[in-house]
């Protein structure tokens, strides 16, 4: 047996967005798409051809339309599902997941996949029927199930930016309420969205053809995708394997979704175990159980959490879990009890104390709460992390500079032959995105953008325009992580705008006018980036399928704009149930108990960074400032080190701390979610280890489905509690403190 090394570069990056998750090992169907086998018995279960920079040989090319009306609607459909879900769990714990959750792919694995393993349990049945009465149907081939990925992938992303710079501007008082400014949120949306489509859609040659060998850009997630797909259309036992995992997913989903609603109504004994409390009531060393619960150590049975454990792996489950041990057992009790930081006692128990207040009392620099204290440590060094690994991807910047610059000297793309896969030019000439396919266009979405900041968010245009260039050449950075390690730094990179756009406005521009500046501007990054890298993923994907580039390029525009209205649509849902999320001052209600559902900790790691670098004077306390800097240190060492070794230390990468998600942590002011988290990586990892088949054909569904369903569980409760029939008003408190 021969094959290649996957890269495995970069670190994984921050919770944000779960395509930062870097999965070690999880998927055999993965691994299949990493590790090249001449073998043909292996070939004809799915494994990728010898090479994998040439499309598979054995898939019939289209013979009819495979942009059709339900490959949108099934794709499109799944995509608005994922939405929903993205809200939920981004507001809940800052962390969403690939736009695919559908798809294989969760770290884009677990995602990519199941959205076509849908398309193929619902339309090929669909497809095979109406034939039978007598109806003209075509054929459901492997292209036409590409579309309906493509279009879930696009429908289901832009939810990002409603988990974090949205909320944050509501916070800082930037914007009114999201029922008024819903057209506007609705135009910034699709304008960075289209950005990134339009400004990526050139790049699909330069990233799938001419520097794919020598980056090494096999975008793991998307070959898993291109193999489901071939072998389910493949393998006489398609049909019947699709339709197994299409019923587990769905029996996943409703139970979660069923009890995610019906846990409402009694949230301490079907939902929250507090166990602390329990003990207690018991009069058993009362005050040492409320001062264990005060700091949140419950269990959550949250199916969403315990199947994000479940698809990322032990490593970022215990890192999680690890980070929130530090933050919340061991330095938070440490700054109270030394007079660092400071709680109230809440209202709703004896011996109860809220220490995770950001109201303006314990917003201060004099006076901060543990959980203000604990934010800077944790935003600083996710920013040194960010930094760390862009610097450690200087070489896909030079490459791409060389290669942009032979272009320029040819002047005639069809003459730049740098690099090509396979010796075959036609490839990446046949039915490729023409230059009158995104050029006006983008020049079009530049001048709309630029309109829509200067009339509806003050923004300047050259102000928008750097924020525009950054977000592209940000993308590029996404879009090489994305094809070399499976990874998608979009929060990080975000960040690292923030951070260039906070230095341009030092001085120069109004308090307000600068922190819009650098919210829309990180926005606009996270929007472009995001959709730039599902379209190369996409690309790819339809590479290897022999699927029409221009086709998935109209169906990623199709797909950008259901998420454009969909997106903002849930966020007006969910902050017109919990209008905590729109407020800091509400996430402490009487007494200062900890009350909002949504602790948002994605939308506080943005306002921190807008306020370091907008503010005259420093937010943050001395003694918060001194330890974010070991914590910088100590992040971009570990980040180094895993870059410069990961070769050599690759038996050990499975137990190297993830930083990223360490910090993410201290931000999170939960440490029930990563419970959970760890608690679905434990059964992920027995599944695995003792029924290895049943783990490669249903966990993943078990676990998509999960999240699904308490996404739109979570929807659900948010309309309720918008007509007064919510578990506050109709529910009991039994077993909660």
């Amino acid at each position: 047996m021969s094959g290649y090394a996957r890269p495995t570069g970069s670190q994984p990056i921050e919770m944000t967005d779960m395509r930062e998750v870097h999965r070690t090992g999880e998927n055999e169907t993965r691994q299949r798409a990493n590790s090249i086998t001449t073998d043909e018995d292996e070939e004809e279960n799915g494994a990728l051809p010898t090479d994998p920079f040439e499309p598979f040989s054995d898939v019939e090319p289209a013979t009819g339309s495979i942009l059709t009306f339900r490959a949108l609607f099934v794709g499109c459909l799944c995509g608005t599902l994922v939405n929903a879900s993205n809200l939920y769990l981004g507001l809940k714990a800052g962390w969403t997941d690939s736009a695919n959750i559908f798809g294989v792919g969760y770290d884009t694995d677990s995602v990519l996949g199941l959205t076509s393993i849908i398309g193929f349990a619902v339309l090929q049945p669909l497809t095979s029927y109406l034939t039978s009465l007598g109806y003209q149907s075509q054929h459901f081939g492997p292209q036409e199930n590409n579309i309906v990925q493509t279009a879930a992938t696009a429908a289901g992303g832009l939810s990002n930016v409603f988990v974090s710079a949205i909320p944050a501007l509501y916070q800082l008082g930037l914007l009114t309420t999201p029922s008024k400014d819903f057209a506007r949120l609705v135009a910034i949306t699709a304008a960075g969205g289209y950005f990134g489509l339009l400004s990526a859609a050139p790049l699909r040659k330069f990233f799938i053809f001419q520097v794919a060998r020598e980056l090494r850009l096999i975008f793991p997630s998307s070959a898993a995708t291109a193999i489901t797909i071939r072998g389910m259309h493949l393998a006489a036992s398609g049909a019947y394997e699709a339709r197994q995992k299409m019923r587990t997913l769905a029996y996943s989903f409703i139970f979660a979704m069923l009890l995610r609603v019906v846990s409402q109504y009694a949230i301490g004994i079907l939902w929250d175990w507090h166990i602390f409390t329990w003990i207690a009531s018991t009069g058993f060393m009362a005050d040492t159980a409320m001062a264990i619960e005060s700091w949140g150590w419950f269990i959550e049975w949250t199916p969403a959490f315990i199947g994000s454990g479940m698809l990322v792996g032990m490593n970022v489950a215990a890192s999680f879990v690890l980070g929130s041990i530090l933050a919340w057992g061991v330095i938070g009790p440490y700054l109270v009890s030394h007079g660092l930081a400071f709680g109230k006692e809440a209202a709703s128990a004896d011996g109860l104390v809220s220490y995770f207040s950001l109201s303006a009392e314990f917003a201060d620099a004099q006076h901060p709460s543990p959980r203000y204290w604990l934010l800077w440590p944790g935003v600083v060094c996710m920013i040194a992390a960010a930094f760390t690994e862009l610097f450690c991807q200087w070489r896909v910047i030079w490459i791409a500079a060389r290669g942009f610059w032979q272009a320029l000297k040819t002047r005639r793309q069809k003459e730049y032959t740098y690099s090509t896969i396979g010796g075959k030019k036609n490839l990446a000439n046949e039915d490729d995105i023409r230059l009158w396919m995104w050029l006006p266009g983008l020049v079009v979405i530049i001048v709309v953008t630029c309109f829509i900041t200067s009339v509806q968010f003050e923004m300047s245009v050259a102000e928008t325009l750097l924020a525009l260039t950054l977000a592209f050449l940000l993308s590029l950075l996404a879009i090489h992580a994305s094809g070399a390690t499976d990874t998608v730094p979009l929060s990080s990179l975000s960040k690292v705008s923030q951070v260039v756009l906070g230095g341009t406005t030092q001085g120069s521009a109004s308090i307000e006018s600068a922190q819009r500046l650098n919210l829309l501007g990180g926005a606009l990054t996270n929007i472009g980036a995001n959709q730039a890298c599902d379209l190369m993923g996409d690309f790819r994907v339809g590479f290897l399928l022999g699927t029409s580039p221009r086709l998935q390029y109209a169906a990623q525009m199709i797909g950008t704009l259901v998420a454009a209205l969909v997106a903002p649509t849930m966020f007006l849902i969910f902050a017109s149930a919990y209008p905590c999320i729109l407020s800091t001052e509400d996430t402490a209600g009487d007494g200062g108990d900890y009350q909002c559902e949504f602790p948002a900790p994605s939308v506080a790691a943005w306002r921190a960074i807008v306020l370091a670098v907008t503010r005259p004077e420093s937010p943050i306390p001395q003694s918060s400032w001194v330890f974010s800097i070991a914590m910088a240190v100590l992040a971009s060492v570990m980040v180094l080190v895993k870059n410069l070794f990961n070769s050599t230390w690759s038996r050990i990468q499975p137990y190297y701390p993830n930083m990223m998600i360490m910090a993410m942590a201290f931000t999170l002011p939960s440490t029930q979610y990563g419970m959970a988290m760890f608690i679905g990586a434990v059964i992920a990892s027995v599944w695995k280890r003792k029924w290895p088949d049943g783990f490669e054909k249903y966990a993943y569904a078990v676990a998509a489905g999960a999240m699904a369903g308490e996404g739109i569980g979570g929807v659900i409760n948010a309309i309720l509690s918008g007509v007064g029939l919510d578990g506050g008003n109709f529910g009991t408190t039994i077993g909660t403190p």
